[in-house]
C-alpha cells in the first residue's frame, strides 16, 4: 500500500497540479495570516458543545475555490464552509481552509490548509499549507516533498518497526466518543514510547516527515484527511480506517509510517471498527 502509483488516470498534468496547489495555498495565507494572532469574531456552529469557525475559515476557502475554478471549471468541489459545487465530473477538489480552527484561535501554529484532489473518490493529489511557519507539504504520484525558504525535501517515513518504540498523535483522547474506541486507543497508547496531542493535521505531516509513526482519530469528515493522503502514502507511508479500508471519506482513520506498525496498530483497533 506504500507509494502506490496512481492508475486509471487520464492524462493530468501534474506539474499544472503542483502549481495550482500552492497558487491556492498562497491565496489562501493572504487571508489567514492578515487574521492569525488578532482579535476575530468566533462563532460556534454546535448548538452543544464547539466547534467553531471565523471569517478566516470562510474568506480563504472561497479564495481557493477562485483559484480551482479558474483553472478547472468542469471540476467539482467540496468544502467545509461552503455548499459542494456538483459537476458531471470524477474529479473533484476537498478543502479545509483552516484544519485546526481551535489551535488558530488560540495563537498555535499547527493548523494548515488541506487541499485535495481526488479522481473517483481516492486521493491522487494533496497539499498542507503551515504559512506561519512558511511550509507546504505535498504529495503527488510517486512524490512527497517539503518546502520551505525556496528549498525542497524529500518526504519519507520513519523506518521505526517496533510498536514499542513509536510515536503516536492524536488531536485529543476526548474524540473517541464511543467507549469501545477509547478503550482500543487508550491500549495502543499504552504500547507505544510516546503520545503527544493537539497537533491535528499537523500530526499527519509529521508522520510524513518521519518524526512520528502513528496518528490515530475518529470522527474525521473528509477534508480533515482526503489532502493529507497522497502526502503519507507517496513519503512510504500507509493511511486506512480502523477495519484497513480506504479512508478518504474519513471516519475511525489510522495514519502509520510502514506496514509493521500498520499491522501492529490494527490489531489493537480493529476490533473497534465501526465502518
Amino acid at each position: 500500500m506504500t507509494n502506490q502509483p496512481i492508475n486509471s488516470v487520464p492524462d493530468l498534468d501534474f506539474d499544472l497540479i503542483h502549481r495550482i496547489l500552492l497558487e491556492a495555498a498562497d491565496k489562501a495565507q493572504e487571508t489567514t495570516l492578515k487574521y492569525f494572532r488578532r482579535t476575530i469574531n468566533v462563532e460556534n456552529k454546535l448548538q452543544s458543545g464547539f466547534d467553531p469557525v471565523t471569517v478566516a475559515d470562510r474568506e480563504a476557502e472561497l479564495a481557493i475555490r477562485a483559484v480551482i475554478t479558474d483553472h478547472f471549471p468542469d471540476h467539482s468541489i467540496s468544502g467545509e464552509e461552503w455548499d459542494n459545487k456538483e459537476m458531471n465530473s470524477p474529479f473533484r477538489w476537498i478543502i479545509d481552509p483552516i484544519d485546526g480552527t481551535r489551535a488558530f484561535i488560540s495563537g498555535l501554529p499547527v493548523w494548515g490548509t488541506l487541499i485535495a484532489l481526488t479522481y473517483n473518490g481516492r486521493s491522487i493529489a494533496g497539499l498542507m499549507s503551515q504559512p506561519h511557519i512558511g511550509e507546504n507539504f505535498i504529495g503527488l504520484p510517486n512524490k512527497a516533498f517539503l518546502t520551505r525558504n525556496n528549498n525542497e525535501t524529500a518526504l519519507q517515513t520513519s523506518a521505526i518497526k517496533d510498536l514499542s518504540q513509536s510515536t503516536i498523535f492524536t488531536t485529543s483522547p476526548r474524540i473517541f466518543l464511543l467507549e469501545k474506541s477509547l478503550a482500543a486507543y487508550d491500549t495502543l497508547e499504552n504500547n507505544v514510547k510516546l503520545a503527544r496531542y493537539g497537533l491535528d493535521c499537523y500530526a499527519y505531516a509529521m508522520v510524513a516527515a518521519g518524526h512520528g509513526e502513528l496518528v490515530v482519530e475518529e470522527g474525521l469528515k473528509s477534508v480533515d484527511i482526503a489532502a493529507m493522503i497522497p502526502i503519507i502514502e507517496q513519503a512510504g507511508g500507509i493511511v486506512t480506517t480502523w477495519s484497513g479500508k480506504q479512508a478518504t471519506q474519513g471516519g475511525q482513520v489510522i495514519a502509520a509510517a510502514n506496514e509493521k506498525i500498520h499491522s501492529a496498530a490494527l490489531t489493537i483497533l480493529s476490533p473497534a471498527a465501526t465502518d
